[in-house]
């Protein structure tokens, strides 16, 4: 069995998703083969050479894959199938873009957010906001797979894959690239932070999330996350959104400040490896999953939260 994985990539540089559903990909047995497509990415094509596991690296630089467009890639994916049993690619914005499309193109059912392999046609991944899960076995010739990448290790460094390149297909006209708007920061990125500090609704204003939530963060030097009451109520932008509907994440360590642990949010931040809970209602549902918590005031344990950090 030989899979095809689409690397996540930006800038030159391999994103950690990458390396993570790699992991997965591994677990199907047999072959691992990477494409790296875009413009100029030949750094990543090395950095995924790099990797563990790898079997090949495939290069296809083009000015038409220069946005990795959903149709182009698509293209080029079923292009180079023919030799494949599996395509992999992490649950990125970008892989749920591409994914669908070369599953539609193929004519098979795509496998969508795996947690687990458990046999190479054989499929855990979750359901019901992560409140079941769901073991999928699929009788598709060609499997084609999303990978929630929070469930998974990444793999590790070592590799010394060959690195080949491939023709790319020629650009669509079904779609175009009209321009972008790019956040900027330098904290870490939210899906692949070590350490996240996360706010709710009760903060009560978007001043007191930046009053208390990021001299923590800072100190801790941690990646920011939201509630989607604390998004939806305009506390904190978009991109801060944990849960079902924003980010799947799973650090070393998620601080939960004020948020009451609604399944939506507990969806995305439960395989976090310890979770710190701070809320005044010990009802709370966040209370359940948390390995640490604490009931009080945030306004009052945040300070000195920060405070005995500085001692430290």
């Amino acid at each position: 069995m030989t899979t095809l994985l689409v690397a996540e990539h930006a800038a030159g540089a391999l994103n950690d998703a990458t390396a993570k559903a790699l992991t997965a990909a591994a677990g199907l047995g047999g072959d691992v083969h990477v494409l790296v497509a875009g413009k100029d990415c030949r750094a990543a094509a090395e950095q995924a050479a790099g990797l563990a596991g790898v079997a090949k690296v495939l290069v296809a630089d083009s000015d038409a894959l220069a946005h990795q467009l959903a149709e182009p890639m698509a293209a080029l994916i079923v292009q180079l199938s023919a030799g494949y049993d599996a395509i992999v690619a992490p649950s990125t914005a970008n892989g749920k873009n591409t994914l669908p499309r070369v599953a539609a193109l193929l004519d098979v059912m795509q496998i969508s957010d795996i947690t687990a392999v458990s046999a190479p046609d054989t499929f855990e991944r979750p359901i019901y906001a992560g409140n079941a899960i769901q073991t999928v076995k699929s009788s598709d010739a060609k499997k084609v797979i999303t990978v929630r990448t929070a469930s998974f290790q990444a793999a590790g460094s070592g590799g010394s894959a060959p690195i080949e390149d491939v023709a790319a297909s020629a650009g669509s006209d079904l779609s175009s690239f009209v321009g972008e708007e790019l956040s900027k920061s330098d904290r870490p990125e939210l899906a692949s932070a070590k350490i996240i500090v996360s706010g709710g609704r009760a903060l009560g204003s978007a001043e007191k999330f930046q009053e208390v939530i990021m001299p923590i963060a800072d100190a801790l030097g941690a990646a920011v996350g939201a509630s989607r009451a604390a998004v939806d109520a305009g506390y904190a932008p978009n991109d801060w959104q944990v849960g079902q509907t924003g980010k799947v994440v799973a650090p070393d360590l998620y601080v939960a400040c004020g948020i009451s642990g609604a399944i939506q949010h507990l969806a995305g931040m439960k395989d976090s490896k310890v979770i710190v809970a701070i809320n005044k209602d010990e009802e709370a549902p966040i209370f359940q999953v948390a390995d640490y918590g604490l009931v009080g005031d945030l306004f009052e344990i945040l300070p000195q939260f920060k405070a005995e950090l500085e001692k430290a």
